[in-house]
């Protein structure tokens, strides 16, 4: 009789059990509400943007700074914006760089993949060039771009180059930290499977390593677009078509502060947007796939 009640009473608490893990590895799917998205993702950052506004002005208004000719007012730099876009240069601007940007960080993706496997695989090369690619990501961008000039002259090839130079050291050993920590039993068990070779790099060690790689190709985009910015603003030539960083530059040699701070803020712009609408939802998705980030 004491047996039966043990045997009743244990299903229940083995069936609440196992409800509960269930429970766990169940996924919210419910839609983020849309004030909730509005007072987390929205307003913060115009809130922000609100603040630095009052600031400036505050500065020009109060006379802390009343030289036009070191801090314009927001109205004059909102002119430049509005003049620009009158006159259909605006998205020129933008678009030249921006295409600029992304082709040179999808060849520098291109070549610092195969390299950063090539390091993290085999110890005589991680030996031979590991320590050349820390000392390359170590490197300001801006000192590729004079010698760039020289070998190359002044054209799109040349600011290609100091992309590639900028950016893809910061991928292969973003790759090199995610293969580093991989853990070793899913390389077991990838050769156990019959993952070996090409097969065991694409099926395992690259998902494991993903993160990393992530992470990698994040400060690759940031190093690709501060290399870039530096060529256009130091290799400023006509053929070349007009960028943010030749915007910067012509701004500065015509001392026209409003147009500076609107190269800077356009500068500021793309760089945000480029985060937001590429790297952060790669990184939402990893971190999902890992069970470490709950949708809803």
């Amino acid at each position: 009789m004491a047996s039966t009640d043990t045997t009743t009473t244990d299903a229940p608490a083995a069936g609440s059990v196992e409800a509960g893990l269930d429970a766990l590895e169940t996924t919210q799917s419910s839609r983020t509400p849309l004030r909730r998205t509005l007072i987390d993702k929205i307003l913060p950052p115009l809130a922000a943007i609100a603040v630095v506004l009052l600031v400036w002005q505050g500065l020009i208004t109060l006379k802390i700074v009343d030289d036009p000719t070191k801090l314009p007012t927001p109205g004059a730099v909102w002119g430049a914006f509005r003049d620009d876009w009158l006159q259909g240069k605006l998205l020129g601007y933008i678009w030249t760089s921006v295409s600029r940007g992304l082709l040179g960080f999808c060849l520098a993706l291109v070549l610092g993949t195969p390299l950063g496997l090539l390091v993290a695989r085999v110890k005589f090369v991680r030996a031979a060039i590991g320590p050349i690619l820390s000392g390359l990501q170590s490197l300001p961008s801006v000192a590729w771009v004079p010698p760039a000039v020289i070998w190359l002259g002044l054209d799109n090839s040349m600011m290609y180059t100091v992309i590639l130079l900028g950016a893809v050291p910061s991928i292969a050993n973003g790759l090199v930290s995610g293969v580093d920590q991989v853990p070793p039993l899913f390389l077991r068990a990838g050769r156990t499977l019959g993952a070996t070779g090409v097969k065991g790099t694409w099926h395992i060690t690259l998902p494991a390593a993903l993160p990393g790689y992530v992470a990698g190709m994040k400060q690759g985009w940031a190093f690709s677009w501060r290399s870039l910015m530096a060529a256009e603003i130091i290799a400023n030539f006509p053929d070349l078509g007009t960028g943010l960083g030749q915007l910067l530059e012509n701004a500065r040699t015509a001392s026209d502060m409003a147009m500076v701070f609107e190269a800077i803020l356009l500068i500021l712009f793309v760089g945000i947007a480029i985060d937001l609408l590429i790297f952060s939802p790669l990184e939402r998705w990893v971190l999902r796939s890992r069970g470490l980030l709950v949708k809803g």
